[in-house]
């Protein structure tokens, strides 16, 4: 899993989305445009009940999601363009991998990771019953690292999905996968922390579950649970160093806003407003002020737009370099990453307020995001 995405910037680079044409009669949906539609039921499992007292809290968690966390296989074909220079062999040759995932839907809809299965020429998924189906991603999201794999089933297992926003340190969390091939293998430990931004480089969209349930090769895309057998969160990335790592999981609610998306629409979408982010301190302030650069800034810690995309939606409302954001939508921010989830909260063409300190004054400027610019 070292080779999850990094995603850098805040506006400048997009990224592509995958995607594939919907099985909308498998799926019992229909598209349509109009705000009366319902949106997309994204798990069928009822909410579990608590347990009892005395009860083994990870072994009756296991049971009842274990049933519906799957083995995912994949086969890639990879152009080797040194055999085709010189002729020494195939042009392409083929890879295989390995991942997990789990069903949030008894009809054979299934949650992964992206990296699990970008580039897929054949998808193989493997029940723990031994039940074994083709799959067909329906569509990835490289940013967020979540993609939707769908089987021809029915009356499958699914797992039940809880609510991330209420996780706390301290609490369970239950790792179910297939590292290294070993399906169904169960890891535990705790909550360690929540809203992780920096967990794998800057300029992220994905506010991380940190957890020291050990996660490996192969975890990738299964589930990680509470102590009342719901999922929290999706396995997603390791931090290794010598004596021990750290892993990080995808919030189950924010994999639930990119499953219906992609769903609906077979891709992801992002709001983009078109600007350059730096956070700011009082030394930055001090230097930058002594630069002679124009920009005259308060000594304080905030957020300094650095530069403003020409015809994009900032600067379509005269939102200006050296501006400071001060909130989104009503709420305060104190760093460029919070302003950066704060976006990706939104949707696109949906008005959004910027709160800005500019020479000195508040102001209150009206965006539209665009859709993020997806790279071919």
């Amino acid at each position: 899993m070292n080779y999850l995405l990094r995603w850098v910037g805040f506006a400048l680079i997009g990224t592509t989305l995958s995607s594939c044409s919907l099985i909308k009669s498998q799926l019992g949906l229909r598209h349509d445009s109009s705000q009366l539609t319902p949106p997309v039921v994204v798990n069928d499992k009822p909410q579990s009940a608590p347990l009892q007292p005395g009860e083994n809290v990870i072994v009756r968690a296991v049971d009842r999601v274990g049933p519906a966390v799957v083995q995912i296989d994949v086969v890639k074909k990879v152009n080797n363009s040194l055999n085709s220079i010189f002729g020494i062999g195939p042009s392409t040759q083929r890879q295989q991998g390995q991942g997990s995932g789990f069903i949030i839907r008894s009809n054979g809809l299934i949650l992964t990771n992206e990296h699990v299965v970008r580039g897929a020429n054949q998808v193989a998924v493997t029940l723990p019953d031994g039940r074994s189906f083709k799959g067909k991603v329906l569509g990835g999201d490289p940013i967020t690292d979540v993609a939707v794999v769908k089987v021809v089933a029915d009356s499958l297992p699914v797992a039940s999905l809880g609510n991330s926003d209420n996780l706390r340190p301290g609490e369970w969390a239950i790792a179910i996968g297939n590292p290294f091939g070993l399906n169904n293998t169960v890891t535990a430990g705790i909550i360690s922390a929540v809203d992780r931004t920096n967990a794998v480089g800057e300029g992220q969209r994905v506010p991380y579950i940190q957890t020291d349930a050990a996660v490996n090769p192969g975890n990738s895309g299964g589930p990680l649970i509470n102590a009342v057998g719901q999922v929290v969160g999706i396995n997603t990335a390791i931090r290794t160093a010598p004596g021990g790592g750290l892993s990080f999981a995808v919030p189950v609610n924010l994999a639930k806003r990119i499953v219906q998306q992609i769903v609906s629409t077979g891709q992801a979408s992002h709001p983009f407003i078109g600007i350059q982010l730096r956070n700011l301190t009082p030394r930055l302030a001090e230097e930058i002020n002594a630069a002679g650069s124009g920009c005259k800034v308060p000594k304080f810690n905030g957020v300094m737009i650095t530069d403003v995309v020409p015809n994009t939606p900032a600067a379509k409302v005269d939102i200006r370099r050296c501006d400071l954001i001060l909130g989104v939508d009503g709420k305060s921010v104190r760093n460029s990453t919070e302003v950066q989830l704060a976006v990706d909260r939104g949707q696109v063409g949906r008005p959004m307020l910027l709160r800005l300190r500019r020479d000195g004054n508040e102001i209150t400027v009206e965006v539209r995001p665009k859709e993020l610019p997806r790279r071919n």
